[in-house]
């Protein structure tokens, strides 16, 4: 029966890890979960972040967006104050889903994922 109750008590702390671990694979591989919102904060002037690199930016990006590579975002944390509504986006959703994290961790609130760049452009030309 001790037995019994170490495994339990292995198992449930490895529930718990798991479950951190979703909620965090989930934050950077998922746009915003709810469209109709990241739609809603796009077309009411969010403040559109491109946080691919710097070469990446340089072929193109969403109209009215400012680059801040990824790498930059705990650097540049004054340029996010003051805003009502962050979108970040890249190329895939998966490093916009970092900086969302980044931004979150350092108190920032309505912070969406915008996926990829391709997905904010269908947004805003919608």
């Amino acid at each position: 029966m001790v037995g019994f109750g170490i495994i339990s008590k292995l198992d449930h702390g490895f529930f718990i890890k798991k479950k951190k671990m979703l909620s965090i694979f989930k934050n950077l591989f998922s746009p915003a979960s709810d469209s109709s919102e990241l739609s809603k904060v796009i077309k009411k002037g969010a403040f559109l972040v491109d946080v691919r690199s710097t070469y990446e930016f340089s072929f193109g990006s969403v109209q009215g967006a400012i680059n801040i590579p990824l790498g930059e975002v705990k650097n540049q944390l004054k340029k996010f104050k003051g805003k009502e509504n962050i979108v970040v986006f890249c190329r895939s959703g998966a490093r916009s889903g970092q900086a969302k994290s980044i931004l979150e961790q350092n108190g920032f609130q309505n912070v969406f994922n915008g996926g990829s760049a391709k997905n904010v452009n269908r947004i805003l030309n919608q």
